[in-house]
């Protein structure tokens, strides 16, 4: 199955690319929301991703471009990093679609889906802790506090002790296994919905740090982005839109509302002068006519706000921490 960007007409129009302007794509994938914002004005356009596997198709559009699109492999947290080594110090508009592609999903040697034997990998830039390290060497309280807070599983702790009995027996090291014990300490298929369906989405943001590193993107995205410069933003699931819609409600001056008992706190601070403006107060949803192309679409989310003259928040939004440290694991391997 190909990459299908979504909600692609949406994100260009709310983008709104202006010829000589620069802007930045920071989850590149497979280049269909670059591609249509270079087709869409006469732009410079940075590509970010830290998943090596798009290499090629950046390269691709490098030489297609005439020299508008440039590509840099880091994390989209990085893109003020990215910028300022690119010559830059501003923005007119960052796009960001958070989440795994359905290329990662397809790969199954990634390890990021349950329906595909292979390696239990779930690494987005390929370095690090793995899916399979967490599950083999965390503790049965930590697996359980993953799979709750990521994953919303409320059978957690169930699951946990199941894994750690199991990896006694041996290492828990591919995607089949690790869902057949997770199927087997559910007592089986219940609904339509996978019994790994919550335990693969919790493992893959803990060793990715997806929400730390949304955190901090978003705060890269306030300091970098030029007056009336555009974020554009599309999530697909709760644990993210309520992150950057708890961010951009406090920097445009609205109330912060109660927040999230999933994710990480984001410190708003007290409001003196809204860092953006919202485009639109509610999220917008992908058409039933691109649902029924795209079904990866129908949980999609796009919020859009307009970045104003006022200085970055100095109080800015402390980065979202994993519930399970990520370096305690790295250590023990």
């Amino acid at each position: 199955m190909s990459h299908l960007p979504v909600m692609l007409d949406e994100v260009v129009r709310a983008l709104d690319p202006q010829a000589g302007g620069l802007y930045i794509d920071g989850t590149f994938g497979a280049g269909g929301y670059s591609r249509a914002i270079l087709s869409a004005a006469d732009c410079r356009l940075i590509g970010i991703d830290r998943d090596p596997s798009v290499i090629p198709a950046a390269e691709q559009l490098g030489k297609a471009s005439g020299g508008r699109f440039v590509f840099v492999q880091a994390p989209f947290s990085k893109m003020a990093e990215v910028i300022r080594a690119n010559g830059g110090d501003s923005v007119q508009g960052i796009v960001l679609d958070i989440g795994v592609s359905s290329m990662q999903i397809d790969q199954a040697e990634r390890g990021f889906s349950f329906m595909r034997a292979g390696p239990l990998d779930m690494r987005m830039a390929r370095t690090g802790a793995s899916a399979a390290d967490a599950v083999n060497l965390l503790s049965e309280e930590e697996l359980a506090d993953i799979f709750y807070v990521y994953g919303d599983e409320r059978r957690s702790r169930r699951i946990a002790k199941q894994i750690v009995e199991a990896r006694t027996e041996a290492p828990i090291e591919t995607t089949d296994r690790l869902a057949a014990i997770v199927t087997r300490a559910t007592g089986g298929k219940h609904s339509k919905i996978h019994p790994a369906t919550k335990v693969f989405q919790a493992l893959r943001i803990y060793v990715n740090d997806e929400l730390g590193e949304l955190a901090r993107a978003l705060e890269a995205a306030e300091e970098i982005l030029a007056p009336l410069g555009r974020l554009v933003v599309v999530t697909f699931h709760s644990l993210e839109d309520r992150m950057v819609k708890d961010f951009l409600r406090a920097r445009s001056g609205q109330a912060g509302g109660g927040g999230s008992r999933h994710a990480p706190a984001v410190e708003t601070g007290p409001v003196i002068s809204p860092s953006f403006s919202l485009l639109h107060r509610k999220a917008t949803a992908a058409s039933e006519a691109e649902i029924a192309v795209n079904p990866r679409s129908r949980s999609a989310k796009l919020r859009v706000a307009i970045r104003t003259e006022a200085p970055a928040w100095a109080d800015a939004a402390a980065p979202g921490r994993n519930v399970v440290s990520l370096a305690r694991l790295e250590a023990v391997l």
